[in-house]
């Protein structure tokens, strides 16, 4: 037994030590990555489309560079426009990469920022991705091009980076995508697991499209108009409401990315099944990290730990963009951090574990670990007696448990309170899993639509309750989320529910918590009818949850550096980010109605003037009328420039009744406090299977 541990101890020892050797270059053959050997000039060009719009680009280039020396160029390709909204954060970004011998370019999508032309009609277009493919076509034939172009960037920047890697644009050789899927319909804000969702994003892009660039902000109609006039984008994506060509057309399959993927995501952050989805799928080579992060760069992530990330991204575009053996191709597939316990705290700044390293998905030492839900509302490894579990059906419950699958929470009992609750003895040894587990649920309701939810909990000794994950499905998508189908009342369905990503050690001791709901509300709107749900237990297949249970200690992984200082900026500041806000929550337990109140703000300056940035939006709910909901969302951006104020306005507001949802925006600009242009949009759209 001795020789046993220490065989693995010298194992862990020696294949810890050679992924650390492969990093810093010491091995032979393995190449350093590109030092910061230039300066940084910053260029602006205009980009021509074949249709005669000019996307407007600042490139960053390496300065003091040699007479015809050749460099790769990394994209980021946006619609936040460049030269105010994220000039203060592209600044390190690009900088760092220009340093280390790249031609790093920051591009506003056409009828955003500095571009020209009118927004596309939706995010993700075939616009923007034919804009996209010319970009790349330009980028890579420049006098100071190699050839080569990378793509990269966070959500945006990182959806459109594996479209366009989809598309197969001629002179795209690698990409890396930062909290980023191409499940558009399931994963993206707009339909979160396949229901309506509404947040701050609406309330910015709708507002966003109106706007002209810096550092004008022209009135000019002929710049003007067209953006103004452009319909909000929520109203279309309200018209979709289940997956289908509206939403598939945008993307292809997975395995049709065939060139180099770096995937950065965060256990916190909404989009991180795209990580395990690539390295199932993707044809070609998958690198991934993934930390206990919410929907933020690593070296700047909250909670931490911290990293720096693009001392890797050198490595990974020197290898595919400059034929250097940085040792990419030996890297670990898959480096994620194992999230130890710790009590809900939204304000936690670092999340206790362990970095880990994986090369296949699933882990190979991963193994399901069925728990039943027994009539006593235990969790236990023993199929259950047969018996049936009640559960009245209350809209407003769900805030506790957060505004998307992700983000730090509170302690999550007032849900766990209205949910239908079930606990495994105290643990008699650590249990630690580290995927997506499934709640298999035999379930039925007393209506046509039920939503039903399950989260995973960590149940510590004192009663403390913290939220791992979870997922939701739309009963009515039970068999296929492009053809949903009204459920039959009181007939029993399976149902799987596939929770999102995670990893957790349970302590000894502590007990394991699945809890069941009809509403998660305000991240998603309630479905509209009064009702009783209930879960048929008993049986191999009784409700229960299957657990994805590996050691607890994994393979060894690379250590990653500390984050580096950035280099920012003299000439413009950014303070504040709108997410994830402040939220309050009020019950008004008389008339049954509950009213969540989320407000965010952030602030700019630059050489012409001030930004500040203002959003609010407030949730209402009826739980003796759950078909009669609202969502209001008020946002304001107010320009200070020289000699003149302009402030652009959006009002959003969505209620809904048994059939309809009831849809009303308007977009607003004002000179000085003087309305010089305003325009409205209303629609009935009738609720399908929502």
């Amino acid at each position: 037994m001795i020789r046993t541990i220490g065989r693995r101890v010298i194992f862990f020892f020696l294949s810890s030590l050679i992924s650390l050797l492969f990093i810093s270059g010491s091995v032979f053959g393995i190449e350093p990555p590109s030092p910061a050997a230039y300066g940084v000039r910053m260029e602006q060009a205009w980009i021509p489309m074949k249709d005669g719009v000019r996307l407007a680009a600042t490139l960053y280039m390496p300065d003091g560079a040699k007479a015809g020396e050749k460099f790769p160029a990394l994209l980021e390709y946006l619609p936040y426009r460049k030269d105010d909204g994220t000039a203060a954060g592209d600044y390190p970004k690009h900088a760092y990469f220009a340093r280390r011998g790249y031609v790093s370019v920051r591009v506003d999508i056409r009828g955003f920022g500095a571009s020209e032309g009118a927004p596309p009609e939706r995010e993700y277009s075939e616009q923007e991705q034919v804009d996209g493919e010319q970009v790349i076509w330009w980028l890579a034939h420049q006098a100071w091009s190699n050839g080569n172009v990378g793509m990269f960037g966070i959500s945006w920047g990182g959806f459109n980076s594996l479209q366009m890697a989809m598309r197969h644009a001629p002179g795209l050789k690698a990409i890396l995508a930062i909290d980023a899927t191409a499940e558009l319909f399931h994963d993206d804000v707009h339909y979160v697991d396949g229901m309506a969702h509404i947040d701050e994003f609406e309330l910015n892009m709708d507002m966003a499209e109106g706007w002209t660039g810096a550092p004008d902000y022209t009135s000019d109609e002929k710049v003007l108009g067209p953006r103004f006039e452009t319909p909000p984008w929520s109203l279309l994506y309200l018209k979709h409401q289940h997956d289908g060509p509206f939403w598939r057309e945008r993307v292809r399959p997975l395995k049709e990315i065939t060139i180099p993927s770096f995937l950065i995501g965060g256990l916190l952050d909404g989009y991180r099944d795209n990580v395990p989805d690539m390295l199932m799928q993707a044809s070609g080579p998958v690198k991934a990290i993934v930390g206990p992060w919410n929907h933020t760069y690593p070296n700047e992530a909250e909670p931490g730990p911290q990293i720096e990330w693009r001392n890797e991204a050198v490595r990974w575009f020197d290898h595919w963009l400059k034929g250097h053996d940085t040792g990419v191709e030996h890297d670990p597939r898959l480096v994620i951090y194992m999230q130890h316990w710790h009590a809900p705290d939204p304000s936690l700044e670092n999340v206790p574990g362990e970095w880990r390293r994986e090369e296949v998905w699933p882990p190979k030492d991963a193994r399901a670990s069925t728990l039943f839900f027994q009539p006593n509302h235990l969790l236990a490894e023993s199929a259950a007696q047969a018996d049936t579990h009640q559960l009245k059906y209350v809209p407003s419950i769900g805030v506790e448990a957060g505004f998307w699958w992700g983000e730090l929470l509170s302690d999550v009992r007032p849900v766990d309170a209205f949910s239908l609750v079930y606990d495994s003895a105290p643990l008699q040894a650590d249990v630690a899993i580290l995927g997506r587990p499934h709640a298999l649920l035999r379930a039925s309701a007393s209506a046509p639509l039920a939503d039903w939810f399950a989260r995973l909990s960590d149940v510590a000794p004192d009663g403390t309750v913290t939220q791992i994950t979870g997922a939701g499905i739309n009963g009515a998508q039970r068999d296929s989320m492009s053809e949903p189908r009204d459920l039959e009342p009181g007939k029993v369905y399976p149902l799987d529910i596939e929770m999102h990503l995670t990893s957790w050690v349970f302590p000894k001791g502590h007990r394991i918590r699945v809890a069941i709901s009809n509403a998660l509300w305000p991240m998603m709107l309630p479905s509209p009818y009064s009702m009783t749900t209930s879960l048929e237990l008993g049986g191999n297949n009784g409700s229960r949850v299957v657990l994805p249970v590996v050691p607890e200690h994994g393979a060894a992984a690379p250590a990653f550096s500390l984050p580096e200082p950035s280099e920012q900026r003299t000439d413009v500041k950014s303070e504040g980010f709108p997410w994830p806000g402040e939220w309050t929550a009020e019950r008004d337990e008389a008339r049954h109605k509950t009213t969540v109140h989320w407000k965010g703000q952030e602030s700019g300056e630059y050489p012409w003037g001030k930004e500040i940035d203002y959003e609010n939006l407030t949730y209402e709910a009826d739980d003796a009328h759950p078909e009669t909901c609202s969502v209001r969302g008020e946002a304001e951006s107010v320009f200070t420039l020289k000699g003149r104020t302009l402030t652009w306005r959006g009002h959003l507001l969505v209620t809904t009744d048994q059939k309809n949802f009831y849809y009303t925006y308007t977009r607003e600009l004002l000179k000085d406090g003087t309305m010089i242009k305003s325009k409205t949009w209303q629609d009935t759209i009738a609720r399908d299977h929502q």
